[in-house]
């Protein structure tokens, strides 16, 4: 009987220590699930909160945008504002009233608005689509907004009021209105249509049950013009309202309309429970969006649970926590199954465009995988930060050229910079080689992206062979017949040279065919195409690879090159004025040409292709001037440095 209750204690006292650390573990375990719970549910409620602005900004703007508009279109129908004008002699005539009537009424059918009003400055007059509905007075409080209307400077403007239109049933509409100016500026009367709040209501109703949000637009002042519950007929403050009377200047003082303010505010009636409030500005109202969602509700949700799950617990403790073990696991093992599949069918389906494709951690500056592991130290750049391996890739693989821009582009620092600004791809195109010598062109593409697990911001980046593509579009940029640039390649070669390499001292030629138009008349314009072909070689010939040539015109040339001194500028320019003077011979066709050269030169940062064009242009006139055939070189101040009469 000893040995059985001695027994008998041993399995309570097992089972109560069991039980013990089954509950301090659930409890550790609780308290840390709630905490991690709690901070996903605020990150919820401020992702929630902010597509709920963005939806409702959006299509807020696309519902007043048309009223607007079409308000606007009518305050300047010259056929209105003439109408308007011939009022005060035709207050008793009918035939004016019915034709003022029939206007609002082919306005209010044809694009579907509860309202189209206008009224006269003159006569105080009201007109909507069933003809004059009242006179507008001053000591009429209704009538405020009119007569604000005409105190102000605003070319529109909207308001929140009940519609006294006969058979409106005094229903709140937002209306839009609109200052009619005549030929001198005077205001003559305000035109504009209106909109049943119950549409914008419902827009904001749907966002509300939906999302679990509080929607509300308001005013400069801080009143509600539109909500679920309240309208600007009631002149309620928002702040007071939902007691957020702290961020009052914060938010009234937010008047930028392509990103969101974001606020935390400490309100409730919990200790623990706050609010998100998310702002934005609508410069189509003059209005701000309110979106606001508290914590309150998931702080009750999070409470209940809670004691379920101790209720629960204290019946089936062991049961719960195998299960719970279990359907994690079995959760984290798809989910991570499915991510290796969706990564593994993206990199199967681009594979088939790209050379290689890898992955970088952009945040922590390193390589992700054994793929992308292996090719950084296939060149020599294992075993160190992602940054450094992009210079020892760039030095080994791409032209000196390219290497400063390729490097800038794909930096961490850049690339994370360039994902916060909305830019989720980067490309950059290169000339790229294995061995050395022998180049050809790349484009790398990157996508951009923020990873969950690792809470960091990973880039993709893919590699294609764009020779071909590079090639025909090089081909499109030069001038068949004489194998120079093209006018627009030209000039934005030029330019891109100017900026890239601003310390060189550069001189422009232009080259002009002496008489030329007297050869294609002589000798016909096939003739007159060989001269010009034997010109362009003779051209070329005078000039290094890298030297950039361009037709800019039909017998005129564009030679843009660094020089080192003036005296050697001149020896060239003699030189190249000696070799195009020259007998073209075709057949049966012989003629003498020459050629006047303008050289401008630039030894100063900041300068651009039109100042360099011009200076050439003034130039080349300076040498026709003194009978072609020779040169002038001038700087870009218009003073002229040597000619071809001063040797």
């Amino acid at each position: 009987m000893k040995s059985i209750q001695t027994n008998k204690n041993k399995l309570l006292r097992t089972n109560l220590l069991i039980s013990i650390i089954l509950i301090a573990g659930f409890v550790t375990t609780a308290v840390f699930s709630y905490r991690a719970n709690y901070q996903v549910s605020l990150n919820n409620i401020e992702q929630v909160s902010s597509l709920s602005t963005e939806g409702i900004y959006y299509q807020l703007s696309s519902l007043f945008s048309k009223p607007v508009n079409i308000s606007l279109t009518m305050a300047h129908d010259s056929l209105l504002v003439e109408h308007l004008m011939k009022e005060p002699s035709h207050l008793d005539d009918k035939d004016y009233e019915e034709t003022t009537k029939e206007y609002l009424k082919t306005y209010r059918e044809k694009y579907g608005f509860d309202s189209v009003f206008l009224v006269s400055t003159v006569s105080g007059r009201y007109y909507n689509f069933n003809g004059v509905d009242r006179v507008m007075e001053r000591d009429n409080p209704e009538n405020t907004w009119y007569f604000d209307m005409l105190d102000s400077n605003k070319e529109y403007s909207l308001n929140v009021d009940n519609d006294e239109v006969s058979g409106a049933d005094n229903k709140i509409t937002t209306f839009v209105n609109c200052r009619i100016q005549d030929t001198n500026g005077a205001v003559i009367g305000i035109v504009g249509v209106g909109i049943r709040m119950d549409y914008i209501k419902e827009l904001l109703q749907n966002y509300e049950d939906t999302y679990n949000v509080k929607a509300n637009l308001i005013n400069e002042n801080g009143e509600i013009e539109i909500s679920t519950s309240y309208t600007g007929y009631e002149a309620a403050d928002w702040f007071e309202i939902y007691g957020q009377e702290g961020i009052r200047d914060q938010v009234l003082s937010w008047y930028e309309d392509t990103k969101n303010l974001e606020l935390w505010t400490d309100t409730g009636t919990e200790e623990k429970e706050k609010s998100f409030v998310v702002s934005r500005y609508i410069p189509e109202l003059s209005w701000m969006l309110i979106v606001e969602q508290d914590t309150g509700r998931i702080i009750h949700e999070m409470y209940m649970q809670l004691y379920k799950t101790c209720f629960v617990l204290a019946l089936v403790v062991i049961a719960i926590l195998v299960i719970i073990t279990s359907v994690i696991r079995k959760f984290n093992l798809q989910i991570t199954k499915l991510v290796e599949e969706r990564q593994a069918m993206f990199k199967e389906a681009t594979e088939q465009l790209y050379e290689s494709i890898y992955e970088l951690n952009l945040t922590k500056n390193c390589y992700v995988g054994k793929t992308t592991e292996d090719y950084f130290s296939n060149l020599g750049a294992g075993g160190v930060p992602f940054d450094q391996g992009l210079r020892i890739i760039a030095e080994k693989q791409i032209k000196e050229e390219y290497r400063k821009g390729y490097i800038e582009m794909f930096s961490p620092k850049n690339a994370i910079r360039e994902y916060e600004a909305g830019n989720n791809h980067l490309s950059y195109d290169f000339l790229f080689t294995l061995d050395g010598s022998d180049y050809h062109w790349m484009r790398v593409e990157t996508y951009l992206f923020y990873s969950e697990e690792d809470r960091s911001v990973h880039m993709f980046s893919y590699r294609k062979n764009i020779d071909q593509e590079k090639k025909k579009e090089l081909m499109a940029q030069t001038d068949e017949m004489t194998g120079f640039l093209t006018k627009t390649a030209t000039e934005r070669l030029i330019e891109k040279q100017l900026i890239e390499k601003k310390e060189e001292k550069y001189a422009f030629f232009i080259c002009d065919i002496d008489n030329f138009k007297q050869v294609n008349d002589q000798f016909g314009h096939a003739f007159g195409d060989y001269c010009i072909c034997s010109f362009t070689k003779a051209i070329r010939e005078h000039f290094r690879k890298d030297d950039i040539l361009g037709r800019i015109g039909g017998d005129e040339f564009v030679v843009f090159i660094p020089y080192s001194s003036v005296s050697w500028l001149e020896e060239k320019a003699a030189e190249l004025s000696k070799a195009l003077e020259m007998v073209c011979t075709k057949e049966q066709s012989s003629c003498q040409v020459s050629a006047s050269i303008g050289i401008s030169i630039s030894s100063q940062a900041g300068s651009r292709f039109d100042q360099l064009y011009q200076s050439a242009d003034a130039a080349l006139y300076q040498t026709k001037k003194n009978g072609k055939n020779g040169f002038t070189i001038m700087e870009l101040t218009g003073e002229k440095v040597a000619d071809s009469t001063d040797l």
